[in-house]
């Protein structure tokens, strides 16, 4: 049986870039620590605001960052609950990518394996994965306002990707590194508007232009236009991180 929570939550350990990744940070302790054990349920919104001194929409992002980390899920008009821990496949999993330079090295092994996904998933994908596909496209766009619901929507496009491979061990490797695949995920707004000219905004719409794509490609089925597209798609992320990881005076690896 499930229960809720006690106050206080949410003991920062140290000072968060951000503040939703201030709560994200101290409700995964305490999930790593046991302290929070699956079926609990995590306190209302509004006692997680005054706990953490933050705005209703932190809380938000907050509680979509752990729901794409398959930490908690939300059954809307009940609640948010603990999930119980998957079990970890690769020493490269989500919760060992602690700073900009584990993110740039995630993208060298994505640039070997998804430019490679997204070839295949051309000439395999059925109808209805490009479906899925396009409203995943769709939903990153439109979740502008709410970052959490976009970078979710992003990390479901690669998986649909991997997915229209045919091949499991595709999809096995992008769950195992769950949210690290969407590097923006990691980023302060300030390192978002460092890392393109025109702000967070403007990264957004580019992120989308290369989502659609490597979308087109797949949809028209042209295998070397959406390896192209992935690639391109990648090695801008890349310089993105690179500018945000300039900003934070740390030397970028060669």
């Amino acid at each position: 049986m499930s229960h809720i929570l006690p106050a206080p939550l949410f003991v920062p350990r140290k000072k968060p870039r951000n503040l939703a990744q201030g709560v994200v940070e101290s409700v995964t302790a305490r999930i790593r620590s046991g302290d929070c054990k699956p079926g609990d349920k995590l306190p209302a919104e509004s006692d997680i605001m005054e706990q953490h001194g933050v705005s209703r929409t932190v809380v938000r992002e907050a509680i979509s960052h752990l729901q794409a980390a398959g930490l908690v899920q939300t059954r809307h008009g009940v609640g948010t609950f603990v999930l119980a821990p998957q079990p970890a496949r690769l020493s490269v999993a989500a919760g060992a990518v602690h700073s900009l330079a584990d993110l740039l090295a995630v993208l060298e092994l994505r640039m070997s394996v998804e430019t490679e996904a997204a070839w295949l998933a051309a000439t395999r994908r059925s109808a209805q994965q490009v479906a899925q596909l396009q409203a995943a496209l769709h939903r990153i766009l439109s979740g502008a306002a709410l970052p959490g619901v976009s970078v979710e929507a992003e990390q479901r496009f690669h998986l649909l990707i991997a997915e229209a491979t045919g091949n499991r061990y595709f999809v096995d490797l992008l769950t195992d590194l769950g949210q690290a695949i969407i590097p923006r995920a990691h980023l302060a707004p300030t390192q978002i508007a460092h890392a393109v000219p025109g702000g967070a905004g403007d990264c957004l719409q580019r992120i989308y232009r290369e989502h659609e794509d490597i979308y087109f490609a797949i949809e028209r089925q042209d295998p070397e236009a959406a390896r192209a597209a992935m690639r391109t798609n990648l090695c801008n992320c890349r310089e993105r991180l690179r500018r945000a990881q300039a900003m934070d005076g740390a030397p970028a690896p060669a």
